[in-house]
């Protein structure tokens, strides 16, 4: 028996060798290999598409935030609940974002085709609304789509910042989403635009942009005949009153930007079109007015102080286009708490923000602002960066949208209280940054900033029931905030 094991095991594994040995002898055909190749028409960072003559590159950054002291990930104290200042208020905020963004440009016979498109998914705090039982509200996970569009022959298609911004944004140098004195899209508007390429760093800039698909959309258009106290205590002035799109904001803008710095003019030109005066068509509506803004920005570079200091200054002046300098991360109604000093429950400020406002049967009467900020950014080191910033902004109403407004103001007067919408808003601040490795930044700001309001006296508050406040006599003051942000960021 062990002799006829071994006498088939011996045949197998005769056989196997015998057609190993044959396979081996036919021929194979390698499968072709596509190698990633590296792009350098377009800087660093960008490679080939296997198979095609389109280059692509990825990148973006991951962001840990901690926010003491403020509201949303980088604001002020103000709104349901930061603003009410008591135990619904959240004495610290954090933020987890990713953001990844992928770019593409292929060389043609008519130039450079790019496509470009920023997503970035985040998860915040939660605020809480109301008392017993309270309510969690905003906050937890989003979704945004920052910057998608096509670049050709000097055209832009689709969403990205708008040409009218400086290119530093609402940031001159750090500091929170609420500086005032300056427009601000870095979240994105949809649009079209033309560029004309004039060389040695001359540019200038045309664009039909969609207003309404900025963060927050427009500012208010107030029709105050449906006002009501209740909304009155929280900066509500009365009924956000836009009609239907019917003209896209037109933008132009004039850049020089050369290794000295960048000088810029932008104009903005902005259409009123509301509602109706009441539920139905039949109750008539105010004419269209077009509001304007117009922009100057300036950043001077190389200055005597270090290698890579910059100062960013901006001014703008608005009519009836007030988004333009209390920007789209600035919030277009909201109040604020702390305690009183005349014997009422506590003190309180608000503000309304508006492009207009108008009421049964009047016009509208826009709404006039001007502002200014700015950023000085000091390198002490390679890896060490300190900077100081600032920005104020004014905004008055019309001597007939001030009269409407006041007419609900009398609703909730105590005898003395004077009404004025008007107000002044103001930020300074400080931060450093820390680069202990390239693209890995930890940063520290710190932000003060003040409602300037112009209201006085005392009000009797019916109360707001999401930030706990009861009915009661308040006093009408002026209110600060102070905030800080600590940062940890790695680009990639």
């Amino acid at each position: 028996m062990k002799l006829v094991k071994s006498l088939l095991l011996g045949s197998a594994a005769g056989l196997i060798a015998v057609s190993g040995a044959q396979a081996a002898d036919l021929p194979v055909k390698a499968k072709a290999v596509e190698y990633v190749k590296i792009c350098s028409l377009y800087g660093a960072g960008f490679y080939y598409m296997p198979g095609t003559d389109t280059c692509i590159k990825f990148g973006g950054y991951l962001r840990a935030d901690a926010v003491l002291g403020g509201a949303g990930d980088y604001n002020f104290q103000q709104g349901a609940n930061a603003g009410s200042n008591n135990r619904l208020t959240n004495y610290y905020m954090s933020r987890a974002r990713f953001d990844f963004n992928v770019d593409t440009r292929t060389a043609t016979e008519y130039g450079v085709v790019r496509t470009y498109a920023d997503m970035v998914f985040t998860w915040d705090s939660q605020s809480v609304t109301g008392s017993n039982p309270s309510t969690f509200s905003t906050g937890s996970a989003a979704l945004g789509l920052y910057h998608a569009f096509i670049q050709f022959a000097g055209f832009t298609f689709g969403r990205t910042v708008s040409i009218f911004d400086a290119p530093w944004q609402s940031y001159p140098a750090g500091g929170p989403d609420t500086i005032p004195g300056g427009s601000n899209h870095t979240n994105g508007v949809n649009q079209v635009a033309y560029t004309a390429d004039f060389g040695q760093g001359i540019t200038a800039s045309f664009a039909l942009q969609d207003e309404t698909t900025a963060t927050n959309g427009q500012s208010n258009l107030w029709n105050v005949s449906s006002g009501t106290a209740a909304q009155f205590v929280t900066g509500v002035y009365g009924a956000n009153a836009w009609g239907g799109t019917r003209s896209p904001d037109i933008i132009g803008q004039v850049r020089v930007d050369q290794a000295w710095g960048l000088a810029q003019l932008s104009v903005a030109a902005h259409d009123l079109h509301t509602a109706y005066y009441g539920a139905t068509e039949s109750t008539g509506h105010p004419s269209d007015k077009w509001g304007w803004a117009v922009q100057g920005s300036l950043a001077i570079k190389n200055i005597p102080t270090g290698a890579g200091d910059v100062i960013n200054l901006q001014a703008v002046y608005t009519d009836g286009a007030t988004r333009y300098n209390f920007q789209s991360l600035f919030p277009q109604s909201f109040f604020m708490f702390s305690g009183s000093g005349n014997g009422a429950y506590q003190s309180t400020g608000f503000a309304g923000l508006s492009d207009g406002v108008f009421g049964a049967g009047t016009g509208i009467d826009t709404v006039k602002t001007w502002g200014v900020r700015g950023g000085y950014t000091h390198n002490w080191s390679p890896n060490w960066a300190s900077a100081v910033y600032g920005g104020y902004a004014q905004l008055k109403y019309g001597d007939t949208g001030k009269a409407l407004i006041c007419t609900n103001f009398a609703a909730i007067a105590v005898a003395g209280a004077t009404c004025n919408p008007d107000f002044n808003f103001a930020v300074v601040g400080v931060n450093t940054v820390w680069t202990p490795v390239k693209n890995l930044a930890f940063t520290a700001d710190l932000s003060w900033s003040r409602l300037d309001q112009k209201y006085s006296g005392n009000i009797a508050s019916p109360g707001i029931a999401t930030a706990a406040k009861p009915a009661a006599v308040y006093e009408l003051k002026d209110q600060n905030s102070v905030t800080m942000l600590l940062r940890a960021q790695r680009n990639f």
